[in-house]
This record gives structure tokens, sequence and C-alpha cells, in this order.
């Protein structure tokens, strides 16, 4: 009764089950609906192996009866069903894990915000959003000090326990030190073989916090390659573009700033002087201001196709040359040419720079990096950093699994404060 209260709360009957009209495994495919049900009971109970859930399943008949497994009648059993034939082998378990369809597991997603959505239509859900990643151990002995490996972590020498895991480095802060040294660059790095999933949170004026959208991709991918596609399906489950983001500071980029401006909102994220360069001024018409408060020229601008983002950047050069005989601020510069500043065109280049990260609204809104602090904590609850898994496929399903139940958690917990609240009104 406890999983069909909380289970129960999304549509089951509209479960995207796979297409009848293949030629195999024939017209008439066995349902993964169930599947889908017993892995977010394995996650919920905290049962790590497939052979786990089965034993849990064939224990609790009931169980095996509400998830919506096709039952072997038995009229001697007690039940009126055997259960050790009605409950999927260990095999099974993990084959169809592995091979649910990104559609199939997207859609307990979208049901489960759809659902928050529909318990609180008085709040704006998702107005503002916070936007974080969380690092997955690869299930391979690389990973596990004590065993002995003699090139741990070479790039070139897959590990042979998980054909898809990546080697990546977590630092324990993405903001460098202010004098950084050997020793402390070697301190806060760390190297592993595995995943990182980004994930999409809100937070409901009752504290509650949800997930809206997760990416799992391999460990050598950089933050911000989460962004676009996590924000892509943010604005999909929510119907438009969250107006606020709360990010850290790997993701002070002009394109995430331009994200949230465009929705009339602003990206609450830490500035990062890149190459020693400090926060610039700009004049009226977006030009950049030298040292010496002159407004620069722009001289061109080209398609930058090499970063992430495709992009037009431009060049500003000193308009003092040809035009006086000395720089007013003595420049060290000024004999090699001048200052040239080269930077994106777009709006977001300029408000990472302008955005005034002392004032209230700033301060308001980086507050709600907390939410994916606390979904992260509590998907480390649920075992997300080191799952007995061994492919990326069964791994990406796993955790979207684990967010959607996350979610309907926290869906439970708010029909039960709302109905709390009726009771004592």
């Amino acid at each position: 009764m406890r999983y069909l209260g909380l289970l129960g709360q999304v549509p089951w009957s509209e479960f995207p089950e796979r297409p009848t009209d293949r030629p195999w495994p024939g017209p008439r495919p066995e349902s993964r609906a169930p599947f889908a049900a017993a892995y977010l009971v394995k996650i919920d109970q905290g049962l790590r192996y497939m052979s786990d859930v089965r034993a849990y399943l064939v224990e609790l008949p009931a169980l095996v009866w509400i998830l919506g497994f096709k039952l072997v009648a038995d009229p001697a059993a007690r039940h009126g069903f055997d259960v050790e034939a009605s409950v999927p082998s260990r095999r099974q378990l993990g084959r169809v894990l592995r091979e649910l369809a990104r559609s199939q597991v997207e859609w307990l997603l979208d049901g489960s915000v759809r659902a928050l959505a529909d318990a609180v239509p008085e709040e704006l859900l998702g107005d503002t959003v916070s936007l974080d990643t969380k690092h997955i151990l690869a299930w391979v002995k690389e990973n596990n000090p004590k065993a002995y490996v003699t090139a741990r972590f070479d790039p070139g020498r897959q590990p042979a326990g998980d054909p898809d895991c990546r080697l990546g480095c977590k630092r324990r802060a993405n903001t460098p030190p202010v004098e950084p040294t050997p020793a402390s660059a070697a301190g806060r790095a760390e190297f592993y073989w595995g995943y990182a999933s980004g994930v999409v949170a809100t937070q409901l004026r009752d504290g509650t916090e949800i997930v809206l959208a997760e990416l799992t991709q391999t460990f050598d991918k950089h933050d911000v390659t989460y962004f676009e596609p996590l924000m892509a399906e943010t604005e999909r489950r929510l119907g438009r573009r969250p107006r606020y983001g709360a990010l850290d500071a790997a993701f002070d980029a002009f394109y995430v700033y331009d994200h949230f401006d465009q929705a009339g909102g602003f990206a609450a994220v830490p500035f990062v002087a890149r190459g020693g360069v400090a926060a610039r001024r700009f004049d009226t018409d977006g030009n950049p201001v030298c040292e010496a408060s002159e407004a620069m020229t722009l001289e061109r601008t080209f398609i930058d196709r090499t970063s992430f983002v495709e992009h037009e950047r431009g060049v500003w050069t000193c308009p003092l040359i040809g035009n006086a005989e000395r720089c007013p601020v003595d420049h060290a510069k000024w004999t090699k040419g001048g200052c040239r500043v080269t930077m994106a065109t777009a709006p977001g280049a300029r408000l990472r720079h302008q955005l005034d990260r002392e004032g209230g609204d700033y301060k308001a809104v980086y507050k709600q990096r907390t939410a994916t602090e606390r979904i992260n904590s509590q998907a480390t609850e649920l075992g997300i950093e080191r799952p007995r898994l061994r492919n990326q496929a069964a791994i990406a399903n796993h955790n979207a699994l684990l967010y959607a139940l996350i979610d309907l958690r926290a869906l439970r917990r708010t029909r039960e404060k709302q109905a709390d609240r009726r009771l004592a009104a």
C-alpha cells in the first residue's frame, strides 16, 4: 500500500510502451512499465544488485501484483500465482534497464513535474532554477585505490569493467586558488573513471526541492556542455523559459547570461577573471573602455567555430593609435600597437562584466543554488555515486529513474502537507 501511494501518483496506463508492429520480439511485446516501477522500488530500498531486487520481490507477492508483472497462475499457491515464475530473472532485469528507451524514462520525470505543477497551481513553478553536476564512479578496479593497476589514470587504457566510462577530473572548487602552487593544484584535483550527472532543480515556497531536468554524460565532458541540453529540457517541461538561474563559477560563459537575459531575468554566476583580466567597463554603445577611459574601436568581427558554442566575436583596438603621441596612462602595450580586446559580441559577454554581484537581487537568486546541492545530497543517499552497473545506457536510465523518485517523494510530501492544512482548517 505504501508503494501504491508513492508510485500511483503517475498515470501508468499512459506509459509509452514499445511499438506493437515490430517483427521481433513479436506483435505483443512484454510491458516495460512494471520493470520501470520495479527499478524505482530498487532505488527507494537501496538494493544494489538485480539479484537483490528479485529476492525482495519474491518475498512480497502483493508488490509483484501491484507493480503489474504478468502473473503465472498456480491454484495451489497462497496468492493464486507462482511468485518465482512471475518475477523476471536477474539477467532480464538488468537487460531491460539497459534497453529502456529514453522516452520511457523521461516520461516518468515529465509526469512527476506535471503533477507537482498541478499540486501547487498558485506558484510559478521553475521561475528560478539552479544547475549543477554530480560525479559518478564507474564500477571498475581502476577506481579502487586498494587494487593494483599498472596505469590507473591512463586515458588510453580503457577499463575492462566498463567500456563506456571515461577518465575525468573532479575539482573540490570551481574557482582556482588566489596564488596556485603545484601542491595546492594537486590537492584540489581528484581523478576518476566514470560519468557525471547534470541536474536542473527548483525550490517550492515551502522549501521542497524538485528536479526539472537531468542529463548523464561521461566524466570527460566539461560542465558547460550540460547547459544547453538541460535548459532545453527544462523549457519543454515547463512550457516556458525560467527567468533566473543560479549556477557556480564553471558556468561563467556569455551564452549563460544571454539565455536568462532573453527571458527577462539574469544569471547569478560568480565572475571568473580569465587571463588576469578583471571586470571590464563599457560605453553606452557596448564598446569596451580601456584603462585610459577611452572607448575602443571595433576593428572587425569573425565567427568563432572552435568554441563549444559557435558565435560571433569582435576585435576592438586602441582608439589613440595614430591620434595621440602617447597613452595617457603609459600602458605597456602602447609601443606594441596599443591594447586589443577580443570578445563575443553577444550581450551576455558584457552582462557578465556589468552584473551587480553585491546587490540584493543577485544574492537572493544565488542562494537558490542550495536547491541542487540538496538534490545532490538526496541522490548520494540513494546511491548515485557508486552504481553497480557497467555501461552508460544502464547508468543514464538509472539516474533518470532516481531523480523521478526524488520528485515523487516531494509530490507525496506536498500532498500530505496540503491534507494536513485542510484537516487543521
